[in-house]
């Protein structure tokens, strides 16, 4: 029983089909949610993979200044040794860029057991190309008057041989340096977001590395110069 000028209010809690309806908004929302999140995570990885290979492009273009315009010339891929990785880019570029800094890394690259163990995720073309054959061919011709000569030390025949790999690969890029890569992601990080590697190429720019094997073919027919 109520008296003049008092008014009862009672509140009206959800039913059961609002919650479900409720729940079903929310789980829609985080379903299209998500998948936008991860693709703007890994497309932030993606530029920040690019931005660090720019980087070592300027300082590889550091390099080829004071030496000639020819490239570095080593392994493809640092070695894992006990003492941590010996060789390979991070190596030869040491005086222009710290071996532990964080641009040798994809920021995408978790691979603690391989690449991260090599010290870096970018695999270094032209240290796979100085094994060509038509490349050693013309390395050996133009060894062979140093191979004769009996005052030459072992290392300073494998510092010519160095030498003649670095001129003619340096030639070989600069007949299609923009199609032929020098860095790529030594293994695909950023799925849906590129097809198949970034990848720095001889002009300093950072992109997306496309099929490289026909260029190859092409210059495996070329006589050269073995310089």
């Amino acid at each position: 029983m109520t008296t003049a000028g008092t008014q009862v209010t009672r509140s009206r809690g959800f039913t059961i089909v609002e919650l479900m309806v409720t729940i079903g908004i929310i789980g829609l929302l985080l379903g299209i949610t998500f998948p936008a999140l991860r693709t703007f995570r890994m497309e932030s990885l993606n530029v920040n993979c690019q931005s660090n290979l720019r980087q070592i492009g300027v300082l590889m273009a550091s390099y080829q200044n004071q030496n000639a315009g020819i490239l570095p010339m080593t392994e493809f891929l640092p070695a894992v040794t006990e003492d941590g990785p010996v060789g390979g880019l991070p190596w030869v570029m040491r005086g222009y860029m710290e071996r532990d800094n964080k641009c040798w890394c994809c920021p995408a690259d978790n691979d603690e057991a391989n690449s991260l163990s090599t010290g870096t995720s970018y695999f270094y073309l032209p240290g796979l190309i100085r094994y060509m054959p038509n490349v050693q061919l013309q390395v050996q011709q133009a060894m062979l008057p140093s191979m004769l000569d009996p005052d030459l030390t072992e290392r300073q025949l494998e510092s010519r041989r160095i030498g003649f790999e670095a001129r003619l690969v340096t030639n070989l890029y600069q007949k299609d340096f923009m199609r032929l890569p020098l860095l790529h992601d030594s293994i695909d990080r950023h799925p849906g977001t590129r097809i198949p590697r970034n990848a720095l190429f001889m002009d300093g720019s950072a992109g997306i590395s496309t099929d490289y094997s026909e260029i190859l073919d092409q210059d495996g027919d070329d006589d050269g110069d073995g310089g």
